[in-house]
């Protein structure tokens, strides 16, 4: 039987998505997604190799632990779209440690039949320590009903959703920066350079001829 899926009106601001701990990462596992991703990279994989770099063993690829991350995200938007999903990475993870990946849900909004929501990520070892952070929005059908008329062809289901957020606003932008006017030249006059300014201010009047 299918998986039940996840719907747009079932979503609420703040929930807590169902963490997801990993069996401990060893070296076979680390072996396989060389190879299935193709990514052979001697620091992940080869002991002697990473040794002489001067770490204490080989460690995983970022890229197993962000698609540790991917499938929690894909467990819980189940039958969603995944719009964008982003990530930054924080610590090593090192063979024995466990990842156990978190989120939760910091948006929510519809815009004209499509709706939205806004997932705050991240993976954490066995001590607690942050290895991974992200985010990513999903897209999902309003309900059922919606789904059913989508995938019948008929327009999808408009329900106002205002965007509810648990985010802290934006700082304001700072107003622009006024440049003082400056008034346009008189059509047809020239300005008088320094130079020209000084001479006519020194240039002696010119004498009236004297009346014999």
């Amino acid at each position: 039987m299918a998986s039940r899926k996840l719907y747009f009106e079932a979503v609420r601001v703040g929930e807590e998505l169902p963490a997801l701990t990993k069996t401990p990462v060893d070296r076979v596992q680390l072996a396989r997604y060389a190879g299935a991703s193709g990514d052979f990279n001697p620091v992940h994989v080869d002991e002697t190799y990473a040794k002489s770099l001067g770490m204490p063993s080989v460690y995983a690829p970022g890229m197993l632990i962000m698609g540790f991350l991917g499938q929690l995200v894909s467990d819980w938007a189940r039958g969603a779209q995944l719009r964008r999903y982003s990530v930054k990475f924080s610590k090593i993870v090192w063979p024995g440690d466990t990842v156990v990946c978190k989120g939760r849900v910091t948006e929510r909004w519809g815009d004209e039949g499509r709706y939205f929501t806004e997932l705050d990520l991240w993976a954490e070892n066995q001590k607690g320590e942050l290895v991974l952070r992200g985010g990513a929005q999903v897209q999902l059908f309003h309900s059922l009903e919606d789904e059913n008329r989508q995938r019948s062809g008929q327009p999808p289901l408009v329900v106002p959703a205002p965007r509810e957020s648990i985010l802290p606003p934006a700082p304001p932008s700072p107003a622009p920066r006024k440049e003082p006017a400056v008034a346009a030249p008189v059509s047809g006059s020239k300005k008088a350079t320094p130079r020209e300014s000084h001479a006519l201010r020194k240039a002696p009047e010119a004498k009236k001829p004297s009346k014999k």
